[in-house]
Parts: structure tokens; sequence; C-alpha cells
């Protein structure tokens, strides 16, 4: 009897086995396959698939070789940035299939495809699950909640960033702006000095980011977004080794110190919360601008809501997290680029100096209607959000089995979106695609292209950026400033070298020399 359930045992084990064995088959060999024949009926091609890895090592090694030394001062960050797409587009064509692991993922830059995923059918799909340092960054907030409670969250925070509610922010902003600038000014120099804007542009955002993210309750908001920056920074330092699954489960030093702020960033938050929930009542909100902290909490005090629409401390708390990670990085990197480029093409600096003098006149602070005229200004961000978008793909998943401009595109299949090769393509832009000029949006967004989704820096549709008023606000204010006080250039060690770390940075920092304007300002401003 012993033997014949030692018997039953091992036949129950090799059973088990043969069934794990075959799945892994399945997954890794028989499927990925599969997907390659489907597409190859269609005419799509691609780099092959190799067991197990997909493409991923020669991904790996174009990335290396792209980013292994600095490039010349040229805005065709192309092959730099996104050197695999670059290199298999050559050979395959813009739509190719390219494989991260076992999953596949088909590439999309023809702007009426690129519609029709965002606009024309976008319940076809959803946006996949973020790598799971980023998820940990950004929280369960906006940014990747989906459907019913995404809508209600996103409904709850739109009048956040109404221009109307930003504006009444300028004053505040502004004050932390010219706040920086003494910094600069009081720095022991003659007549300039070297600053590495990168780093001073993410604290300046922080700070404003801080403030519309937490009204009132600022100092606390600032201690919190602190420890999520120090997060942020360890995540940073991950990624930039090779991702090992499962690593981030292990007990390393860097993973016991990420756990621990994580678990303190959630208790202050929501010790916060529960602060200003206590104090709701005597709170007036009507006489200044509208908070995301104040409103979440006005929505989570409404009684009767159904169970879909209820809205807890944790909701909040994560939408804090998600806020303080996209709004923080995509401005500061927004700043950083717009004035490595005006020290690059310093006759648009000089436009752009001459239109706020005009504008603003003898304030040195532009007023909140101030910032509406200037046009220049505008145009010069277009034009970098344009060359340098703080992100440079995005992707979507297919919710069902779909066709997209003729192909038919299976459930599950993930749609690489390059959006730095969309806004970097001479079919669409011209000639003069790689090159800075402002010109082009002259006539605003929709006429810069020859399609109006040529330009998609903060996504399309529904779920376009909802902080791209705030970010653009903050970005022209503070160069309006800016502009008004110092003149600047490269510093002579500064290294053109986009990269990307979660979102478009320069690897090697960005030090730009700064020449203080007193006197010219005034005789400038004279003559106008």
């Amino acid at each position: 009897m012993e033997e014949v359930f030692l018997w039953l045992l091992k036949l129950m084990v090799v059973g088990a086995a043969a069934v794990f064995v075959s799945k892994l088959v399945v997954l890794f060999w028989w499927k990925p396959r599969r997907i390659e024949h489907h597409f190859s009926k269609q005419g799509i091609r691609g780099p092959p698939y190799r067991f197990f890895i997909g493409n991923s090592k020669e991904i790996l090694a174009l990335m290396l070789k792209g980013s292994s030394q600095p490039m010349a001062f040229s805005h065709n960050i192309l092959p730099r940035v996104l050197s695999f797409y670059h290199h298999w587009r050559k050979i395959y064509g813009a739509t190719f299939l390219v494989w991260f692991g076992p999953t596949v993922r088909l590439t999309v830059s023809d702007p009426d495809l690129i519609r029709e995923i965002f606009t024309s059918k976008p319940e076809f799909y959803e946006k996949n699950e973020a790598h799971p340092l980023i998820k940990q960054l950004e929280g369960n907030g906006l940014l990747s909640l989906k459907g019913e409670k995404w809508a209600h969250h996103r409904k709850i925070i739109t009048p956040t960033f109404h221009m109307e509610n930003l504006k009444l922010l300028v004053p505040v902003a502004a004050g932390s702006v010219i706040e920086m600038l003494d910094k600069w000014w009081a720095m022991p120099n003659s007549g300039e000095v070297e600053i590495e804007v990168s780093k001073w542009f993410g604290t300046l955002t922080e700070d404003i980011i801080t403030r519309t993210a937490f009204g009132s309750s600022y100092e606390d908001g600032k201690a919190i977004f602190r420890l999520q920056a120090q997060q942020m920074a360890l995540a940073s330092e991950a990624f930039q080794k090779v991702f090992i699954p499962g690593y981030r489960f292990l007990p390393t030093k860097r993973n016991v110190k990420s756990w621990k702020l994580d678990k303190k960033i959630k208790k202050s938050l929501v010790d916060l919360i529960d602060r200003r929930r206590e104090n709701s009542g005597s709170e007036a909100q009507e006489n200044g601008p509208k908070d995301l902290l104040g409103l979440m909490i006005q929505a989570s005090l409404k009684g009767g809501a159904p169970a879909s629409k209820i809205i807890t401390v944790q909701d909040i708390a994560e939408e804090c997290k998600s806020f303080f990670f996209a709004g923080g990085q995509t401005t500061s990197n927004l700043l950083t680029w717009t004035v490595v480029l005006l020290a690059m093409h310093p006759q648009w600096q000089v436009l752009a100096r001459e239109e706020v003098l005009k504008v603003c006149g003898p304030r040195d602070v532009p007023s909140k209607d101030d910032i509406v005229k200037l046009k220049t200004l505008s145009m010069i961000l277009n034009e970098t959000l344009r060359l340098y978008p703080p992100t440079v793909a995005t992707i979507r998943r297919a919710k069902a089995d779909v066709e997209l401009g003729g192909c038919k595109i299976p459930c599950g299949t993930e749609l690489l979106i390059p959006i730095l090769a969309v806004h970097h393509d001479q079919a669409l832009w011209g000639n003069d695609a790689n090159e800075f000029n402002p010109v082009r949006f002259s006539d605003g967004v929709a006429r810069a292209a020859k399609h109006p989704v040529a330009f998609i820096p903060f996504g399309l549709g529904i779920r376009t950026c909802i902080g791209q008023n705030l970010a653009i606000l903050q970005a022209k204010l503070t160069l309006a400033i800016i502009l008004r006080r110092f003149s600047f250039s490269l510093a002579p060690h500064y290294k053109h070298a986009p990269a990307v770390l979660m979102l478009l940075y320069p690897q090697y920092g960005a030090p730009i020399i700064f020449r203080r304007l007193t006197d010219q300002i005034s005789d400038q401003y004279q003559r106008l």
C-alpha cells in the first residue's frame, strides 16, 4: 500500500512538473511564435523573437551604445534616445514588432492610427501597468486608475487645474521664482554665475507643486514631498542597473530604505489628511485657489455616495503621490530643456526678452493677465516640448481583438507609440524637423504640422495630462522673470546628452552661465 502511495505521489509530482513546463513552453515559445506568424501574414515583421529574453539583449546593447558618449549640439536626438526604434525602423519600416521578454509590442507612429487609439476608439485600448518601481512612486491615482473610478477622480480634481484657478497661484509662484533668483544674484561673482539648472528647477517646481496640491497645508506637504524625492532618487538609482525580476522583494539595503520611506510617506499623508478633514468646516476655499487636497477632502465628506464613488483617505493619499511624481518632474524638465535651447539659440532669447518687456512694462513680475499674452514664450515652449518631450513614448494595450488601419490586432497586444519619433518626423514637420524653429507654432498647435495629431507631448484624448496648464503657466512665469534679470549661455563644459530615466533628462546635467542684466534691461525698456 505504501509503495502504491509513493508511486502515485511521484506520478503527481511528474504530472505537475509536466504541466508547469508545458505552460512555460506555451508562454515563452509557442505563443510568441504564433503571434509572429499572425503579424507576418499581414506583412508586419521585426527582429526575431529569442526564447525567454525576446529582443532585450539587442535593446540593451543599442541603448548602451547610444548613451555611451555625448552627442554634437544637434536636436536630432532620436538615434540616441530611442536607439532601438531608430535602428529597426530603418530595417522593418515604421510599423514593426519588438519583444520585451515574451511581451510583444507593435510600434505605431502613423498619426491617423494614433488618433484612432486615443480618440476615435479609446474603448478598445487601455493603459498598461507601469514598471513596479514607477508604480511605487506614482501611486494608485489618476496616472494608473481605470474605468469609472478614474473618471470620478478626474472630475473631482479637474477644478484645481482650470486656468482661472491656476492664475490665482501666480503671486505665490512668482515669489518662489524670485526667491530662487535672489540666491543666484547673491552668489559671489563678477556679474555672472554658473548654475546647474536642472537641480534648481527641481526644487522650484517641488515648491509650487506643493502649494497647488496642499494649499494651506503647504509646510506639512513639503516635508512629505521631500521624503518622496528621496524615494525617487532611490528608484532612479535602481533604474540604472540591470532589471532582475523579483529583485525588488529582496531585503537589500536600497529596498529596505525604500520600504521605510514608503511607509513613512503613507503615514504622513494620512495624518495630514485627517487633520485637514477635522478643520474642513473652518476653511474658506472661496477666496483663494482650490488645492487638490481640499477638493478631494470635500468629495470624501459627501454622504450618500454609491460605493464606486466613495473617496477614502487612502484614495486622497495616492492622488497626492501621483500629482507630485508627474507634475514636478515634467515641469522641471520642461524648464531645463527650454533654458538649454535658449542658451543654444540666443536670438530667440532676445526675442523672448523683448516680448516680456513689451507686455509687462516696468513690472518685475508678470501679472496673471500678462502671462496669457506672452505668445513668443508659448511658441518657444511648444517647440521645446516637440524636440524634447518629457515622455518619449507611451504604451496602450488592446482590450479585445481589434482592427487598426487594416491590421488585425489580437487581444493583449501592446502598442508602443514613439512620441519622440512622431515629433521629429520630417513627413509631418518638414525638412527642418530636427531644428529649433518656434515660428512653426506661430498659428497655434493645430496648424504647426501637416497633421493635427503630430504634436502630443501631454498625450491625447480623455487621458490627456490634467496638469499641462499648470506646467505651461509655471514655465512661462519662471522664464519671464529670469529673462528680465539675466542673459544666459551654455557653460563651456556642458555636454549635450539627452537620456531617458523615467523622463527625458540631460545625462550630464545642464550647467548654464547667467549674466546680470540690470542696466541693459533699463536701456532696452526705454527703447521699447
